[in-house]
């Protein structure tokens, strides 16, 4: 008995060593000293912004060169370029059926909790000044084809991919890169060689800037809350609290049942990936944490293939809570302006945002330009009601980043299912906590070999016949 409580205040000791050491304890210890900075010291708080931006930069310019050398790698290491065809395409058929049944869920959850009936705002009193900037660009979306849409997505040089940002671009470079460099078979060796070192290159440089992220995250925190306050969510409360509950029916209701399917939890994913989670908690951006995102669902036992194509790709055409949001903040406004919004209304809005949200990526003030785009090619609603949302659209991107990258996250389990590259044996053992993940900049630090080998899987995605 004499020596129990030693015992347990040793044990309370190396466990708290373990979490403030730990990235997840670091993001969260910096969440709440952001939290009070803002509140206790508003003016120096918000000061403060340059170090989130900075860190988001710093992820940002390793962003194009490690998706193309995980890109590159994951096709050579194929064995054959029909699997990378087959890959792209279901996972665009994957993200065209969930965002469709996102948008869906923002006009139901829209229609059943009315969120802007009894605001009675007459859009005439609106100031249209704060919404010029975001309705010139909203037209530039709208007159944008097609046609211009997909020419877009061809840089003017190779390196011009890298240096725009364009995560899609640099998809393309990659894509075709990979396919030439595959083809040429033998003699490329030595440079899929280069490519790899080169890309554990990059994924330690990522490591070096982790570290950093508790130190972004309090400063993106402490500002919005020394700007803003905390009574800023009261302003259109309402309409935050429904997009945030919305966002957990989806995750919990339709991703739940998605990963269920695919003979796994989503909720275990989310543990999984608590600490990305967390950093884009506090710096409302998924960029933040894409590469180290990519780096733990190979480590989980993905096809590094299959995880190279369906992240970057889904960033732009996969983007879950933002169709929530388009839809539902589209109806908040017909309600607040007394707007009567017929069947036909209902399904033009759906059209429109389908093909709007794919282009929400890479835009500045992205969510206000889409749905500005989005009214303006529908005008039953009055686009100067934009203003309504904005004063919250920072508090409701938070919600829209953590949605989006577990949407992103989920299909790239799905696709890797459908297409049998996944271990599965060791994808239940790192989600149940029996396989260590270890410590973050670790898992970039360091390569698997076996997420360059293919395993097969027991079974087939449910609803296939041999799951190819």
């Amino acid at each position: 008995m004499q020596h129990a409580v030693p015992t347990q205040r040793a044990a309370g000791a190396r466990l708290h060593t373990r979490f403030t050491r730990s990235l997840f304890g670091q993001v969260l210890i910096a969440l709440v000293i952001g939290t009070l900075l803002g509140l206790v010291f508003p003016e120096f708080a918000a000061k403060l912004k340059p170090l989130g931006d900075g860190f988001i930069k710093l992820v940002k310019m390793l962003i194009g060169p490690i998706v193309f050398c995980v890109v590159v790698t994951g096709i050579c290491g194929a064995g054959e370029l029909k699997k990378v065809g087959r890959v792209g395409i279901k996972a665009v058929i994957y993200f065209e059926i969930v965002t469709t049944i996102a948008l869906a869920l923002g006009v139901v959850m829209a229609y059943v909790f009315h969120p802007g009936t009894g605001m009675n705002v007459n859009p005439r009193t609106l100031d249209i000044s704060a919404m010029a900037a975001y309705i010139e660009s909203a037209d530039k979306v709208k007159s944008t084809g097609m046609v211009d849409f997909l020419l877009k997505l061809i840089p003017n040089t190779i390196m011009g991919a890298f240096s725009s940002g364009d995560v899609l671009q640099v998809l393309l470079v990659s894509v075709l890169f990979g396919c030439a460099l595959s083809v040429v078979g033998e003699p490329g060796r030595p440079l899929v060689k280069l490519i790899e070192t080169f890309s554990q290159t990059m994924f330690k440089m990522m490591g070096f800037i982790i570290k950093l992220a508790p130190l972004g995250v309090l400063g993106a925190v402490a500002f919005t809350v020394g700007k803003y306050g905390i009574g800023s969510l009261k302003q259109l409360g309402f309409l935050v609290l429904l997009f945030y509950g919305s966002v957990a029916i989806f995750v919990v209701g339709v991703l739940g049942v998605i990963m269920r399917l695919c003979g796994f939890s989503v909720l275990k994913l989310i543990r999984y990936l608590r600490a990305e989670l967390l950093v884009v908690l506090g710096t409302a951006s998924s960029d933040s944490v894409l590469p180290q995102v990519m780096k733990k669902l190979e480590y989980m036992g993905i096809r590094k293939s299959v995880v190279g194509l369906v992240i970057p790709t889904g960033y732009s055409f996969n983007l879950d809570a933002f169709s929530i949001y388009l839809t539902l903040a589209a109806v908040f406004i017909a309600q607040a302006t007394n707007t009567p919004l017929a069947l036909g209304d209902l399904l033009g809005i759906l059209a429109v945002a389908l093909v709007t949200s794919k282009g929400a990526h890479g835009i500045p003030g992205s969510a206000i330009v889409i749905l500005a785009a989005t009214l303006s090619a529908h005008p039953a609603i009055p686009a100067i009601g934009l203003v309504l949302v904005l004063s919250v659209d920072w508090f409701i991107g938070i919600a829209r980043a953590v949605g989006n990258l577990i949407g992103n996250c989920v299909a790239t389990v799905v696709v890797a299912a459908w297409e049998r590259d996944i271990d599965r044996e060791r994808a239940h053992g790192v989600l149940n906590g029996t396989i260590p993940a270890g410590e973050l900049e670790e898992g970039l630090a360091a390569p698997h070999e076996h997420l360059s080998v293919q395993v097969p899987v027991s079974a087939p995605l449910p609803g296939t016949a041999s799951g190819r």
